[in-house]
Formats: C-alpha cells, sequence, structure tokens
C-alpha cells in the first residue's frame, strides 16, 4: 500500500528561486511607488523652452521705515562734501549681531518715515524711491549752495532677507547689491531638502506696516511671471516639511510592517514547498 503521508523534499535551490522571485516583484512595486512621487521633488516640471519678460518695476524697492541707508555725497570741494558722509562711518565700538558684522550707522529711516540730514534737515524718505531721494537731496545740495556740482549715491545696508524651514542652511542673508532672486535665495541657503514641499513655499512681505503672504508653487513654471521672482528686503522665505518629514518620527512602525511582511512571506513560501 502506498503511504500517502509521504512527505516530498524540495530542493532548496527550488525554495531560494521562488523567494527570489517574491522579493524582486516587493523590490519593484516599491521602486513603482517611488518614481511616481519623483516629480514633486524637481522644480519647474515640464519646462520646456521658454522666454519670460522681467519685471522691472520690482527692482527699485520703496524706501520704508527702519530702513537704513548710505547716502554717500562727492563734489570739487572734497573738504566740503566729507561733512556730509560723517553718518557713513562705521560706529568705532563695532559690534556684531548673531556673529555677523554691525552693518555701518548709515541714515536710519525713522518710524515716522524721516531721515536727518546734514545742512538739510528732515526728509520724508519714507515711500520715496532711491532714485526719488536722490534727485530730491541733489536739488537741495544745489539751491542752498552747499556744494557745486554734487553727486550723490544711496544705497541700502540692512537689504536682507531670510529663508527657512527645510532647506540645508537656513539664516539670514545680507545681499550686498540689493539684488536677489527667489531662486539665488534658495541657493544661497544650500536649496531645500528632500523632505521640503516644492509645490508649497511660502513668502511673506511686509510693506507698509502691513503683512502679506503668498504660496509658490516650484514644480510649474508660475515663479517666472510673478512679481515675486524678485525678493524684496525684508522677505521671508519658509519652506515647509512634507509628508514623509512630518511621519519620519513614526516610520519605524510601517517599515517594521513591511519586514514582518517580507519574513512571513518566506516562511509561508517555505512551507509550502516542503
Amino acid at each position: 500500500m502506498r503511504n500517502r503521508n509521504r512527505r516530498v523534499d524540495v530542493p532548496r535551490y527550488i525554495l531560494l528561486n521562488h523567494i527570489i522571485k517574491y522579493i524582486a516583484v516587493f523590490l519593484i512595486a516599491v521602486q513603482f511607488v517611488s518614481c511616481s512621487n519623483t516629480k514633486k521633488t524637481t522644480y519647474f516640471n515640464d519646462l520646456g523652452d521658454a522666454q519670460f519678460s522681467e519685471t522691472v518695476e520690482t527692482l527699485e524697492p520703496i524706501l520704508q521705515k527702519n530702513d537704513i541707508l548710505s547716502i554717500t555725497v562727492s563734489s570739487l570741494n572734497v573738504e566740503a562734501a566729507e561733512m556730509f558722509n560723517v553718518a557713513n562711518k562705521r560706529s568705532s565700538r563695532g559690534g556684531s549681531y548673531d556673529g555677523k558684522p554691525l552693518p555701518d550707522s548709515g541714515y536710519l529711516i525713522d518710524q515716522d518715515g524721516y531721515i536727518q540730514f546734514p545742512f538739510i534737515g528732515e526728509i520724508m524718505a519714507a515711500g520715496l524711491t532711491k532714485k526719488d531721494l536722490r534727485q530730491y537731496i541733489t536739488k537741495e545740495l544745489i539751491i542752498r549752495k552747499l556744494l557745486i556740482e554734487p553727486i550723490v549715491d544711496i544705497r541700502y545696508l540692512n537689504f536682507k532677507v531670510s529663508v527657512l524651514g527645510e532647506v540645508k542652511n537656513p539664516d539670514v542673508f545680507i545681499i550686498p547689491n540689493e539684488r536677489v532672486t527667489f531662486l539665488e535665495a534658495l541657493g544661497l541657503a544650500g536649496d531645500m531638502t528632500i523632505y521640503a514641499q516644492r509645490d508649497n513655499v511660502l513668502l511673506i512681505r511686509e510693506q507698509d506696516g502691513v503683512k502679506t503672504t503668498k504660496r509658490i508653487d516650484l514644480n510649474t513654471d508660475e515663479l517666472f511671471t510673478s512679481p515675486n521672482y524678485y525678493l524684496k528686503s525684508n522677505d521671508i522665505v519658509y519652506v515647509q516639511s512634507n509628508k514623509r518629514k512630518v511621519g519620519s518620527t513614526s516610520n519605524t512602525v510601517p517599515w517594521l510592517s513591511i519586514i514582518i511582511g517580507s519574513l512571513s512571506l518566506a516562511v509561508i513560501t517555505i512551507g509550502t514547498f516542503r
């Protein structure tokens, strides 16, 4: 009589072959899911050859309260012009803020919008552009016969932008040339991390005491036609974390489930062919 309960042994290489196949299928599935999210981690998806006009109006910012200006006056009479440049001298005390050198003293636009300029007195600077202020000071110096053929140069001493959140090096950046694009600011911060929400970057801007917020999607080309392409002084760029980063503290549980599931699958496979 034939023994129906006789055990049939399957060669180990056959079992190993089946296990490898299951693992390969699992890895392919994981890779497919990962590739589906690739577009969320890149800039300007599907952007081909294009041409965008520059928004010139954003390059001449309006002076605001608390701005610090370097106003340099030169003339044929060097000694006479020097008295107007005293405020630009660096403070003898020096000092720093958060490890960075303090700016020159300069001319501070006070809470009423004025600066105090030698021999001219109070000048309403808030609300003007640098060009407007330069023309006004030049005109007053000539009318009052204080200087002959004066040349006035005005620069910001505290033009800065802040980049915070999911970037490599979050910081406050002083911009010497007073011109920085949204992308350049991200570059100064070391670019966004893999955990950043590239389709939901927050721009915080304050003008005339009013704070405004704008959400920017860097997965599209909308930034190139936006007035926010060039940042303004005191702008804050905040890069939010994506769901992957938010859930990273509890990622042990799903990965443990995957590992346990894979091992269980291997055990079931071995048991099936034994």
